[in-house]
């Protein structure tokens, strides 16, 4: 891999911080942000790489050649910014949604359907079998939207099986890994620790800081497995049927507008581990008939922003000579 400049390598922390801050929110993709921004593949390609053999080339060639040769300056600038931005904006977001839950919402509403359009433009040809499989993943997609999700838990392995597939969500554009952490149940818990991990850093609570660490670990251990699992099949797949893969994608993106539709009635709620309680299942309302204040005008400035903020990342990824 040819080597980055200092600017560069800012710039792929900067992509990281904004795939970060999508994959915090339920709905919205890390993957989606990479893909738009133009280092998808690169990601995908450098993942599927590492294999065993880095042990063989380290012990034979040394920390620098393994360095280049399976090109971890990208990946540390990467997980870099995406870590810096979660464990700064996972509070901020959850405040957000409490405080403000149709105008954030309205913003990645606005986010997802520039998404849409963005990847849609890169399918080169829609056959039948293309707009077959547009629509089915659709379809799908949309009925994960309507499953009901499981009740939290905090155990070990569910905490591992919640990173493996929650990881292959989160780098496919269009499938928000913390939605399917929602749906699972794990998105609290995952959120929760990784709170409780910042709480604990500034009040140097070392018994927190342990119990947040172990949880992360072994929710991290799952997704590096789920990465490495993923990436493979990915790798292929845009290599061998790219447009069709670009479809299913854009089919999984348009599903999931439902979930981040703005307005919604509570159908069911739940009693969480604090005895507080929160909406468990919820339904898509128009405007017209939601509760309190609707926000319309404001909702629609929001969209707007969210909806250009893709095409300015699509501009510098284009100005951008790596």
């Amino acid at each position: 891999m040819p080597k980055r400049s200092f600017k560069q390598s800012l710039s792929i922390i900067f992509k990281g911080l904004a795939m970060g801050a999508a994959d915090v929110v339920p709905g919205v993709s890390g993957g989606t942000i990479a893909f738009i921004s133009g280092i998808y593949e690169e990601l995908i390609i450098t993942i599927h790489n590492i294999d065993l053999g880095i042990f063989k080339t380290l012990k034979k060639e040394g920390v620098k050649k393994v360095w280049h040769q399976y090109n971890l300056g990208f990946l540390a600038s990467l997980f870099t910014g995406i870590a810096i931005s979660i464990l700064s904006l996972a509070k901020i977001i959850t405040w957000l949604l409490g405080q403000y839950p149709v105008l954030v919402w309205s913003f990645f509403f606005g986010l997802v359907i520039a998404s849409i359009i963005y990847i849609a433009k890169q399918i080169t040809n829609y056959s039948p079998k293309t707009i077959i499989a547009l629509v089915l993943a659709g379809v799908f997609s949309y009925g994960i939207t309507l499953a009901e999700p499981t009740a939290d838990t905090e155990s070990i392995w569910f905490l591992f099986f919640a990173g493996f597939i929650a990881i292959i969500a989160m780098i496919l554009p269009g499938i928000s890994g913390a939605f399917i952490l929602l749906l699972i149940g794990g998105y609290t818990v995952v959120i929760g620790a990784i709170n409780q991990f910042s709480e604990a850093i500034s009040t140097f609570n070392i018994s927190s800081l342990g119990n947040a660490l172990l949880k992360i670990g072994v929710f991290g251990l799952g997704a590096i497995a789920g990465l490495k699992v993923f990436s493979g099949i990915l790798n292929w797949m845009f290599a061998n049927h790219k447009n069709t893969t670009l479809a299913v994608l854009t089919g999984f993106m348009i599903g999931a507008l439902n979930k981040i539709w703005p307005w919604k009635e509570v159908v069911q709620y739940r009693i969480n581990k604090h005895g507080e309680e929160i909406p468990f299942i919820e339904r898509s309302i128009l405007p017209g008939s939601y509760d309190i204040d609707p926000q319309v005008m404001a909702a629609i400035l929001c969209m707007l922003g969210g909806f250009m903020i893709i095409f300015l990342l699509e501009f510098v990824a284009k100005k951008s000579p790596n």
